[in-house]
Protein backbone atom coordinates (compact mmCIF):
# COMPACT_ATOMS: atom_id res chain seq x y z
CA UNK A 1 0.00 0.00 0.00
CA UNK A 2 1.51 3.27 -1.13
CA UNK A 3 0.18 6.07 1.06
CA UNK A 4 0.68 9.82 1.27
CA UNK A 5 0.06 12.22 4.16
CA UNK A 6 -0.73 15.89 3.56
CA UNK A 7 1.07 18.49 5.67
CA UNK A 8 -0.31 21.98 6.31
CA UNK A 9 1.04 24.74 8.56
CA UNK A 10 -0.33 23.98 12.03
CA UNK A 11 -1.10 20.31 11.36
CA UNK A 12 0.47 18.40 14.26
CA UNK A 13 -0.61 14.78 13.82
CA UNK A 14 1.18 14.02 10.58
CA UNK A 15 3.97 12.11 12.33
CA UNK A 16 1.49 10.11 14.41
CA UNK A 17 -0.28 9.14 11.20
CA UNK A 18 2.97 8.36 9.39
CA UNK A 19 4.09 6.12 12.25
CA UNK A 20 0.80 4.20 12.29
CA UNK A 21 0.90 3.69 8.53
CA UNK A 22 4.53 2.56 8.66
CA UNK A 23 3.97 0.15 11.55
CA UNK A 24 0.98 -1.56 9.98
CA UNK A 25 1.73 -1.42 6.27
CA UNK A 26 5.49 -1.81 6.54
CA UNK A 27 6.00 1.14 4.23
CA UNK A 28 6.54 4.77 5.19
CA UNK A 29 4.14 7.21 3.54
CA UNK A 30 5.18 10.12 1.37
CA UNK A 31 4.79 13.48 3.11
CA UNK A 32 3.13 15.98 0.77
CA UNK A 33 3.38 19.73 1.40
CA UNK A 34 0.25 21.84 1.03
CA UNK A 35 1.81 24.03 -1.66
CA UNK A 36 2.52 21.06 -3.92
CA UNK A 37 0.24 20.62 -6.90
CA UNK A 38 0.43 16.86 -7.43
CA UNK A 39 0.40 13.66 -5.42
CA UNK A 40 3.21 11.09 -5.72
CA UNK A 41 2.63 8.75 -8.68
CA UNK A 42 1.01 5.48 -7.73
CA UNK A 43 -0.55 6.74 -4.49
CA UNK A 44 -3.17 4.29 -3.20
CA UNK A 45 -4.27 6.05 -0.01
CA UNK A 46 -4.24 9.75 0.79
CA UNK A 47 -4.52 10.86 4.42
CA UNK A 48 -5.30 14.32 5.73
CA UNK A 49 -4.28 14.20 9.41
CA UNK A 50 -5.46 16.05 12.46
CA UNK A 51 -4.17 19.18 14.12
CA UNK A 52 -4.88 22.87 13.76
CA UNK A 53 -4.17 23.94 10.20
CA UNK A 54 -3.51 27.67 10.06
CA UNK A 55 -4.29 27.89 13.77
CA UNK A 56 -7.98 27.20 13.13
CA UNK A 57 -8.46 30.81 12.04
CA UNK A 58 -11.75 31.46 10.27
CA UNK A 59 -13.57 28.12 10.31
CA UNK A 60 -11.51 25.03 11.07
CA UNK A 61 -10.11 23.73 7.79
CA UNK A 62 -11.43 26.63 5.70
CA UNK A 63 -8.00 27.97 4.73
CA UNK A 64 -6.44 24.54 4.17
CA UNK A 65 -9.34 23.61 1.88
CA UNK A 66 -8.13 26.28 -0.52
CA UNK A 67 -4.50 25.14 -0.67
CA UNK A 68 -2.97 24.27 -4.07
CA UNK A 69 -2.80 20.54 -3.25
CA UNK A 70 -6.58 20.31 -2.81
CA UNK A 71 -7.13 20.38 -6.58
CA UNK A 72 -5.05 17.21 -6.80
CA UNK A 73 -6.98 15.73 -3.87
CA UNK A 74 -10.27 16.32 -5.65
CA UNK A 75 -8.96 14.70 -8.81
CA UNK A 76 -7.61 11.72 -6.85
CA UNK A 77 -10.98 11.20 -5.14
CA UNK A 78 -12.85 11.62 -8.43
CA UNK A 79 -10.75 8.81 -9.93
CA UNK A 80 -11.70 6.52 -7.04
CA UNK A 81 -8.60 6.94 -4.87
CA UNK A 82 -9.11 6.34 -1.16
CA UNK A 83 -9.01 9.46 1.01
CA UNK A 84 -9.03 9.44 4.82
CA UNK A 85 -9.48 12.67 6.78
CA UNK A 86 -9.06 12.54 10.56
CA UNK A 87 -10.18 15.35 12.89
CA UNK A 88 -8.90 18.51 11.17
CA UNK A 89 -8.72 16.36 8.04
CA UNK A 90 -12.47 15.72 8.35
CA UNK A 91 -13.04 19.46 8.69
CA UNK A 92 -10.90 20.12 5.60
CA UNK A 93 -12.80 17.53 3.55
CA UNK A 94 -16.11 19.17 4.46
CA UNK A 95 -14.78 22.66 3.71
CA UNK A 96 -13.45 21.42 0.36
CA UNK A 97 -16.85 20.02 -0.59
CA UNK A 98 -15.64 16.41 -0.67
CA UNK A 99 -18.00 15.52 2.17
CA UNK A 100 -21.34 17.11 3.10
CA UNK A 101 -22.09 18.99 6.29
CA UNK A 102 -19.86 20.93 8.65
CA UNK A 103 -18.09 20.47 11.99
CA UNK A 104 -19.28 22.97 14.60
CA UNK A 105 -18.26 23.91 18.15
CA UNK A 106 -18.75 21.12 20.66
CA UNK A 107 -22.06 21.22 22.48
CA UNK A 108 -20.49 22.30 25.78
CA UNK A 109 -18.21 24.81 24.02
CA UNK A 110 -15.20 23.02 25.48
CA UNK A 111 -12.20 21.29 23.96
CA UNK A 112 -12.54 17.53 24.42
CA UNK A 113 -9.49 15.30 24.81
CA UNK A 114 -10.31 11.77 25.97
CA UNK A 115 -10.95 8.24 24.82
CA UNK A 116 -14.39 7.61 23.36
CA UNK A 117 -16.26 4.55 22.17
CA UNK A 118 -17.39 4.17 18.59
CA UNK A 119 -19.80 1.71 17.05
CA UNK A 120 -18.72 0.45 13.65
CA UNK A 121 -21.88 0.59 11.54
CA UNK A 122 -20.57 -1.34 8.50
CA UNK A 123 -17.73 -3.72 7.79
CA UNK A 124 -18.05 -3.85 4.00
CA UNK A 125 -15.95 -0.79 3.15
CA UNK A 126 -12.18 -0.50 2.58
CA UNK A 127 -11.96 1.59 5.75
CA UNK A 128 -13.87 -0.81 8.00
CA UNK A 129 -13.15 -4.31 6.71
CA UNK A 130 -10.79 -4.78 9.66
CA UNK A 131 -13.79 -4.65 12.02
CA UNK A 132 -17.13 -6.38 12.41
CA UNK A 133 -20.39 -4.51 11.91
CA UNK A 134 -21.68 -3.53 15.35
CA UNK A 135 -18.24 -3.79 16.95
CA UNK A 136 -17.38 -1.19 19.58
CA UNK A 137 -13.88 0.27 19.52
CA UNK A 138 -12.13 2.73 21.85
CA UNK A 139 -10.04 5.54 20.34
CA UNK A 140 -9.11 9.10 21.39
CA UNK A 141 -10.64 12.40 20.38
CA UNK A 142 -9.02 15.83 20.67
CA UNK A 143 -11.12 18.64 19.22
CA UNK A 144 -13.02 21.81 20.01
CA UNK A 145 -15.15 21.83 16.84
CA UNK A 146 -16.19 18.26 16.24
CA UNK A 147 -19.96 18.37 16.34
CA UNK A 148 -21.15 17.12 12.94
CA UNK A 149 -24.07 19.16 11.62
CA UNK A 150 -26.00 18.98 8.35
CA UNK A 151 -29.49 19.84 7.14
CA UNK A 152 -32.27 17.31 7.60
CA UNK A 153 -32.25 16.17 3.99
CA UNK A 154 -28.51 15.46 4.10
CA UNK A 155 -28.76 13.56 7.39
CA UNK A 156 -31.62 11.46 6.00
CA UNK A 157 -29.59 10.68 2.90
CA UNK A 158 -26.48 9.73 4.89
CA UNK A 159 -28.52 7.40 7.07
CA UNK A 160 -30.58 5.96 4.23
CA UNK A 161 -27.52 5.24 2.08
CA UNK A 162 -25.55 3.71 4.95
CA UNK A 163 -22.88 6.39 4.80
CA UNK A 164 -22.51 6.80 8.57
CA UNK A 165 -19.53 4.55 9.29
CA UNK A 166 -18.77 5.40 12.93
CA UNK A 167 -21.10 6.56 15.69
CA UNK A 168 -20.43 7.67 19.25
CA UNK A 169 -21.80 5.14 21.71
CA UNK A 170 -21.51 3.63 25.19
CA UNK A 171 -18.93 0.90 25.91
CA UNK A 172 -21.60 -1.70 25.13
CA UNK A 173 -22.70 -0.06 21.88
CA UNK A 174 -25.76 1.91 22.99
CA UNK A 175 -26.24 5.23 21.20
CA UNK A 176 -27.33 7.69 23.87
CA UNK A 177 -26.93 11.47 24.35
CA UNK A 178 -24.81 10.81 27.44
CA UNK A 179 -22.13 9.26 25.22
CA UNK A 180 -22.45 11.79 22.39
CA UNK A 181 -19.48 13.81 23.62
CA UNK A 182 -19.65 16.74 21.21
CA UNK A 183 -23.37 16.85 20.42
CA UNK A 184 -23.05 15.63 16.83
CA UNK A 185 -26.32 15.01 14.99
CA UNK A 186 -27.29 11.34 15.24
CA UNK A 187 -24.07 10.81 17.21
CA UNK A 188 -22.15 10.82 13.92
CA UNK A 189 -18.40 10.36 14.30
CA UNK A 190 -17.49 9.43 10.72
CA UNK A 191 -19.12 9.54 7.28
CA UNK A 192 -18.45 8.39 3.72
CA UNK A 193 -18.97 10.18 0.45
CA UNK A 194 -21.48 8.82 -2.09
CA UNK A 195 -18.92 6.62 -3.78
CA UNK A 196 -17.58 5.26 -0.51
CA UNK A 197 -13.94 6.13 -1.21
CA UNK A 198 -13.68 9.20 1.04
CA UNK A 199 -13.99 8.90 4.82
CA UNK A 200 -13.97 11.74 7.33
CA UNK A 201 -13.90 10.97 11.05
CA UNK A 202 -13.24 13.03 14.17
CA UNK A 203 -11.57 10.41 16.44
CA UNK A 204 -7.90 9.47 16.04
CA UNK A 205 -7.42 5.76 15.24
CA UNK A 206 -3.72 6.39 14.55
CA UNK A 207 -3.12 6.99 18.26
CA UNK A 208 -4.38 3.55 19.29
CA UNK A 209 -2.31 1.16 17.23
CA UNK A 210 0.30 0.18 19.86
CA UNK A 211 -0.31 -1.74 23.09
CA UNK A 212 1.85 0.76 24.98
CA UNK A 213 -0.92 3.33 24.45
CA UNK A 214 -3.44 1.15 26.30
CA UNK A 215 -5.48 0.13 23.27
CA UNK A 216 -4.90 -1.19 19.77
CA UNK A 217 -8.47 -0.64 18.57
CA UNK A 218 -7.32 1.73 15.83
CA UNK A 219 -5.26 -0.95 14.10
CA UNK A 220 -8.31 -2.46 12.43
CA UNK A 221 -8.81 0.57 10.21
CA UNK A 222 -5.25 0.52 8.87
CA UNK A 223 -4.98 -3.27 8.71
CA UNK A 224 -8.22 -3.35 6.73
CA UNK A 225 -6.83 -0.84 4.25
CA UNK A 226 -3.67 -2.92 3.81
CA UNK A 227 -5.82 -6.00 3.22
CA UNK A 228 -8.00 -4.10 0.75
CA UNK A 229 -5.03 -3.23 -1.44
CA UNK A 230 -3.49 -6.68 -1.06
CA UNK A 231 -6.67 -8.24 -2.40
CA UNK A 232 -6.91 -5.65 -5.18
CA UNK A 233 -3.38 -6.50 -6.28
Amino acid sequence: MKSAVLVFPGINRERDMARALTLISGRAPAMVWHADTALPPGTDLLVIPGGFSYGDYLRCGAIAARAPIITAVRGFARRGGLVLGVCNGFQILCEAGLLPGVLMRNAQLRFICRDVHLRVERSDTPFSRGYNAGQVIRVPVAHGEGSYIADGKTIARLEGEGRVLFRYCSPDGVVDPVWNHNGAMNAIAGILNERGNVLGMMPHPENHVEASMGSTDGRGLFAGLVQHFAVAA
